[in-house]
């Protein structure tokens, strides 16, 4: 997509009600999309609607990737309000902090369907009608932690490598399809993310991590992600000098352990 490609399209936003989600609300309304936004608190997606440049073209579909069972119909619901679906932003999730050896296999439980099974089955519910008309885009917002794990985030981890896994092979087999997908590994924004995030015991952490409080807006970060989108970029990395992290991975994966391991949290 160029830099006018969002105007008419129709994109549905999930995790739309804050955060990264929110802004891109913001980005893709200003940019001309017909819009569908999607989380599971309704009056934060009407606060949204009302926010955005052009409440005509906004619907407010309220979800909850955690109750799988009703995905399906959610998506026929999102299908109905425009005949289609253009762009899927896969923006809703959950992060962690707690150590694996304490945190509540219902903890890991809730932050793995929320994070990776119901992103798998919205993606799989919209696909059909992508495929029967050849076009299409997903994009999934992973996470640096997508790409290594850190303390306190093994089951957010999990979730965010497992997305790596399952799209980029979804991406070789739709290629043909022609639908693109794309995997937005955000590093520290300025998000709730922290504050919502899920203790060993299943509740919110509460308090904001000076990472994130001193991270990038979520402004800035839902314009690097439009630009990925028009670019169709399959994967793309957005923050500070965390993103730096990716490459140590890679490159240097014994002296990011140490480094890793040498934190406190």
């Amino acid at each position: 997509m160029k830099n006018n490609s969002m105007n008419g399209k129709v994109v549905w936003i999930t995790g739309a009600s804050s955060g990264i989600g929110e802004a891109l609300a913001y980005a893709c309304a200003a940019a001309g999309a017909k819009l569908i936004l999607s989380a599971r608190n309704r009056d934060e997606l009407f606060r949204v609607k009302q926010n955005c440049r052009s409440q005509a073209h906004v619907h407010v579909l309220p979800v909850d990737l955690e109750q799988a069972d009703t995905l399906v119909d959610k998506a026929a619901n999102a299908l109905r309000i425009y005949g289609r679906i253009d762009l899927l932003i896969n923006s809703a999730g959950i992060s962690q902090r707690g150590r694996a050896l304490e945190t509540s296999s219902e903890t890991e439980h809730r932050i793995m369907n929320t994070n990776f099974w119901g992103t798998v089955a919205l993606s799989k519910a919209v696909l059909p009608a992508m495929v029967a008309a050849r076009s299409g885009h997903l994009v999934c917002i992973s996470s640096i932690a997508g790409k290594l794990g850190t303390k306190n985030r093994s089951a957010y981890a999990a979730s965010k490598h497992a997305l790596h896994g399952y799209f980029d092979s979804l991406r070789a087999e739709l290629h043909a399809d022609n639908i693109n997908v794309t995997l937005v590994c955000p590093g520290y924004i300025k998000t709730n993310i922290s504050l919502n995030a899920l203790t060993a015991s299943g509740q919110p952490q509460g308090t904001m991590d000076h990472n994130q409080a001193n991270g990038i807006s979520p402004e800035d970060c839902a314009a690097a992600i439009m630009k990925a989108i028009a670019a169709r970029r399959e994967e793309m990395y957005i923050g500070g000098q965390e993103t730096m992290a990716v490459w140590l991975k890679r490159f240097f994966p014994g002296f990011l352990s140490k480094k890793l391991r040498e934190r406190e949290k």
